[in-house]
C-alpha cells in the first residue's frame, strides 16, 4: 500500500522537536514492504499546500496523522492544539479519500475524545510499530479489523487494549534522512536529534501521562543497537542528540551499560538527558559525561519532601542536592523544573521550593504554576473528589489543578521571583 504519514505538529514552544514517534512507524512500514512518504509541518509556513502536494505525488491509500500536543500547558493562556490538527484533516479530505489514522502521544493520551472531536476514520493508541502495519495489512485484504492493538473507532465503542512489544529490538530504528526529515543541512549546527532508548514507565508520578502513552513496563532497545543506530546519524553528519527517554539513569545498569557502548565506539557526539534525581552516582555521571552528555533536564519539582511525597516521588531533596551537586563537578549543565501548586501546596512550601532552587545554583530553572490533569492519574483522582473537575471525561480541554491555599498570590509570587533572576524561565 502507499501511505503518507503526517506531523502535525506545528508548535514549536521551547524548541523544534522532530516527530521520532513517526519516523518509528515509518521505518516498520517500509520494512513491512508498503510505501512510505512522510511530511514533518513543523517548519512550514504554508500547511495546506504542503498536504496538497504530498497527496499528489503519492495517492496514498492510507494517511497517518502523528498528534504530538494537544494543549501548550500554560494554565493561565491554555491554548487548544487540536484545532490546527483538524484543519490538516480537512485539508487532506479535499484532495484525498484515503481513510485517516491518527496516532502520537498526544492522541494516545485521549484516543476517543480526540478521535471524535478531530473526525478522523480510526486512531490507534500507544505503540503503533506494530498495529499500523497490522492495520495496513488488514486494510489491504479488506479483513476484520477486530484485534489490532490499540485501535479505536468513532462514534461506537469499538476500543482495542494498546499492545506495546517486550522487545523493541524487534523494530528497526529511524535513519536520518530516510525516515526521519532533519530540514536539511542548514539546520545542523541547531538540531538536536531525538533519540529513546527505553519506552515505558513504572515511577507512577501523581500528575504524569507517560504510563498512559508508553505503558508502565520499562523495555529497552539493547546499547548495541542504540549504538549502531547513533553511528548512521553521525556518518550523515550530525553530532548533537537529545535522549528523550523519560529517566535516563534508570535502571542505572542499562545507563552505564549505555554509556560504556558510546565510548567504546569513540563517537564524536553531545548530548542531553533527562534525569531522574535517584539512583544516580558519581560513577555513572563520570561515564556520563565521558560519553558525551552535555545537559541534563532535573525534574525535581519541589523543594519540600512533604510535597514531593504528594507527587509520589521517590526521591527527597537531599538527593537532589547530592544529584545537582555531582553533575556541576562533571561540567553537566543542569536545567532544574518547579512544578508549584499541586495537591497539599501552601505559601509555605512554594517558598521552600523557591529557595532550594536558588540554593542549587543551577543554569537555569523552569517554573510552572498549576498542573495540568491528565486523565488515569492520581492528579485526576484527587481533582474529581475535591470537585476541581466533574469526570475525567471532560479533560480533553485542558484542566488544571492549583491548591486553594495558594490560588491568590502563587502567580504573583513566582512573577516577582523570576524578574530578578536572569537564569530562571516561567
Amino acid at each position: 500500500m502507499k501511505v503518507l504519514l503526517i506531523s502535525a505538529n506545528t508548535e514549536k514552544m521551547n524548541m523544534p522537536v522532530l516527530p521520532l514517534g513517526m519516523a518509528c512507524v515509518a521505518a516498520s512500514v517500509e520494512i513491512a514492504g508498503h510505501t512510505v512518504y512522510s511530511v514533518d509541518l513543523l517548519m512550514q509556513s504554508d500547511v495546506r499546500s504542503m498536504v496538497e502536494a504530498a497527496i499528489c505525488k503519492v495517492s496514498p491509500d492510507v494517511i497517518g496523522i502523528s498528534v504530538r500536543n494537544i494543549d501548550d500547558q500554560a494554565m493561565n493562556t491554555a491554548t487548544l492544539l487540536l484545532d490546527s490538527v483538524k484543519n490538516v484533516i480537512a485539508d487532506c479530505r479535499c484532495f484525498s479519500r484515503a481513510p485517516i489514522v491518527l496516532g502520537g502521544a498526544g492522541y494516545s493520551i485521549f484516543p476517543k475524545a480526540a478521535l471524535e472531536y478531530l473526525g478522523a476514520d480510526m486512531g490507534i493508541q500507544g505503540e503503533g510499530e506494530a498495529a499500523f502495519v497490522m492495520l495496513l495489512e488488514r486494510l489491504q485484504h479488506k479483513e476484520s479489523l477486530s484485534g489490532i492493538p490499540g485501535l479505536h473507532l468513532p462514534g461506537s465503542d469499538f476500543q482495542e487494549r494498546p499492545g506495546y512489544a517486550r522487545d523493541l529490538d524487534r523494530f528497526p530504528l529511524p535513519l536520518p534522512h530516510i525516515h526521519l526529515d532533519l530540514h536539511g543541512d542548514t539546520m545542523k549546527s541547531e538540531l538536536w536529534i531525538p533519540f529513546q532508548t527505553r519506552r515505558g514507565c513504572a515511577m507512577d508520578c501523581s500528575y504524569c501521562s507517560t504510563a498512559t502513552i508508553e505503558g508502565r513496563v520499562l523495555r529497552k532497545f539493547s546499547p548495541q543497537k542504540g549504538v549502531e543506530s547513533l553511528r548512521r546519524y553521525v556518518e550523515a553528519g550530525f553530532h548533537q542528540f537529545f535522549f528523550v527517554d523519560n529517566t535516563f539513569n534508570l535502571p542505572r545498569s542499562y545507563a552505564a551499560a549505555l554509556c560504556d557502548a558510546i565510548i567504546a565506539a569513540e563517537l564524536d557526539i553531545q548530548w542531553r538527558c533527562i534525569l531522574y534525581p535517584w539512583k544516580a552516582d558519581a560513577r555513572l555521571i563520570e561515564k556520563m559525561a565521558k560519553a558525551g552528555c552535555r545537559e541534563v533536564s532535573l525534574g525535581f519539582e519541589s523543594g519540600s519532601d512533604a510535597i514531593l511525597k504528594q507527587l509520589n516521588k521517590r526521591f527527597k531533596c537531599d538527593d537532589v542536592i547530592r544529584i545537582s551537586r555531582l553533575l556541576g563537578e562533571y561540567g553537566i549543565t543542569r536545567l532544574g523544573f518547579l512544578l508549584l501548586g499541586g495537591p497539599g501546596e501552601t505559601m509555605e512550601t512554594v517558598w521552600q521550593s523557591l529557595r532550594f532552587a536558588d540554593s542549587l545554583r543551577l543554569e537555569a530553572v523552569k517554573v510552572s504554576t498549576g498542573i495540568r490533569i491528565y486523565p488515569h492519574t492520581a492528579l485526576a483522582r484527587i481533582a474529581v473528589r475535591e470537585g476541581v473537575i466533574a469526570s475525567e471525561a471532560e479533560l480533553l480541554f485542558p484542566r488544571f489543578y492549583l491548591a486553594d491555599a495558594v490560588k491568590s498570590r502563587l502567580t504573583d509570587t513566582v512573577r516577582e521571583w523570576v524578574k530578578d533572576r536572569a537564569n530562571w524561565i516561567r
